[in-house]
């Protein structure tokens, strides 16, 4: 860096103008203005929280609602994972999944963002698993699809779908399983975006594991963009071999690696995991969701953050060497390689001094240009002192904010409905997935937001995806738009 010192003013402030551009978003789509709405008859489970009282909120689509061109549609409970695509002859697809379900639904929206029909496309018979978080792949930024991934999380013999969102020809029982990428119980599998190891496929994927071997971050790769049958599985490890994830803290950066599990497409869940441990793989408490740094630049989408959930410090965790009330890393991929990085903690629940200590169990991440958005889905250890949040991590000041918190209703005049067996504790609701569908709908610093209220129950929610493994599961849910909300 001396060197640097020789260069003329003008360029070194050049050079600063550029690094802070980095990491801006890419120019709008030139997509038609919406007029944004209410659509539901349910109302926004959302309270906002100080600071962001100017967001505004829409209620889209409920499990109440009826939809249009598909009046016999239940939109079924947990929601979670999704992806939204603009049509070609106009409207937009929304894909998600309903975790408890074992389901992935298919909701089409007119040009003015309404919600019109609702189909299931995988169902219970076809998912086998409960579908947690979920990415859409796109041609414009993954260079393949657009291909929804969608993560089996039943334990460690779960898999990986790959659902076609604009299919029209499919039987919602056959399952679209992804052999190569692995057996996990997986939470979510994130394509890295074309940009960050041109010619390449690279796939992220959490496993939400709290057995003995913990869960593992995972990385697919293969030589050529949009294989997902071809590559390789690796799992991460720190290169001085120590495995204990409680012996990594704040404040300080480690040297990682990923290492080869051989033929890992032939072996089952079990033999995955022995080989993570033979390998000497970091053991987290449970890997959640991961997302990476949006912007032009390819080292943004080098930059990649994942929740850990945590869990209770017995059984498995009982030398507490994985973290129980959860956190939030930061891992940064070498420019020539994704098989090396730098890891580092950069949120903490444990450590009840720091700005993370109110978390209970982060789970649902989205990551813009310059925030990391973090959703909560308490673990029900008993010890809760708040109804679930979603915070905003600034990546520049690190600085960390409540956003929202999930309302029940429970003093409402319809408290009963949304409270069912009585008053719902602290933390029984979660969210789902938050994405960013700014530039698909061309109104900026939008969102969309699953939300899970798993005390919102009726018998008339009961099999609605039609599938032969969850029959009686009654459970309803919401997808939020929420406008005001900064990249």
């Amino acid at each position: 860096m001396n060197a640097l010192v020789t260069h003329s003013k003008k360029a070194v402030a050049l050079a600063a103008i550029v690094s802070l551009a980095a990491c801006k978003p890419n120019p709008w789509n030139p997509n038609p203005k919406i007029d944004l709405e209410d659509h539901s008859a349910t109302p926004v489970l959302l309270k906002k929280l100080p600071g962001f009282e100017k967001l505004e909120t829409y209620s889209l689509i409920s499990s109440d609602d009826v939809l249009p061109q598909s009046p016999k549609f239940v939109f079924g409970g947990s929601a979670d994972g999704a992806g939204l695509i603009k049509n070609p002859a106009g409207g937009y697809t929304y894909i998600l999944n309903h975790e408890d379900n074992f389901a992935v639904s298919r909701i089409s929206f007119n040009n003015n963002f309404k919600p019109v029909k609702g189909e299931y496309i995988l169902n219970s018979t076809g998912g086998l698993w409960r579908l947690c978080s979920a990415t859409m792949a796109t041609q414009q930024e993954h260079g393949f699809g657009p291909l929804y991934l969608t993560c089996g999380e039943s334990g460690e013999e779960s898999r990986i779908h790959a659902v076609s969102p604009l299919e029209t020809s499919f039987n919602p029982s056959m399952s679209k399983e992804l052999p190569a990428l692995g057996r996990w119980s997986s939470e979510n599998a994130v394509p890295l975006s074309k940009h960050a190891f041109p010619g390449k496929t690279v796939i992220i994927i959490g496993d939400d594991d709290s057995g003995n071997e913990g869960g593992q971050l995972v990385m697919y790769v293969s030589n050529s963009v949009g294989d997902l049958t071809g590559g390789s599985v690796y799992v991460l490890r720190r290169k001085d071999k120590n495995i204990r994830e409680k012996d990594m803290t704040t404040g300080n950066s480690y040297d990682v690696e990923f290492v080869k599990i051989n033929d890992a497409a032939t072996k089952t869940g079990r033999q995955l995991q022995e080989a993570s441990v033979a390998l000497q793989s970091v053991k987290f408490g449970r890997v959640e969701d991961i997302d990476y740094r949006k912007g032009k630049y390819s080292y943004c989408s080098r930059e990649i953050y994942f929740n850990v959930t945590g869990q209770n410090n017995s059984g498995a965790n009982a030398d507490f060497s994985r973290t129980k009330y959860g956190r939030t890393y930061k891992l940064v991929l070498d420019e020539k390689s994704p098989l090396k990085g730098k890891l580092e903690v950069i949120l903490d629940g444990d450590n009840k001094k720091s700005i993370a200590a109110p978390f209970q169990n982060p789970d649902n991440i989205c990551v813009t240009e310059n925030y990391v958005y973090i959703q909560e889905d308490p673990n029900g250890y008993g010890d809760e002192t708040h109804d679930s949040y979603l915070y905003q991590y600034n990546i520049n000041t690190k600085e960390l904010k409540t956003v929202f918190e999930l309302d029940h209703r429970r003093t409402a005049p319809d408290a009963a409905k949304y409270n069912v067996g009585g008053s719902s504790r602290y933390g029984s609701w979660e969210y789902g997935s938050l994405i960013d569908v700014s530039d698909v709908i061309n109104v900026p610093n939008t969102f969309m937001l699953c939300i899970q209220p798993h005390t919102w129950r009726d018998a008339k929610y009961k099999g609605v995806d039609g599938g032969s493994l969850r029959p009686d599961e009654d459970q309803a849910s919401q997808v939020v738009l929420v406008k005001g909300l900064p990249k």
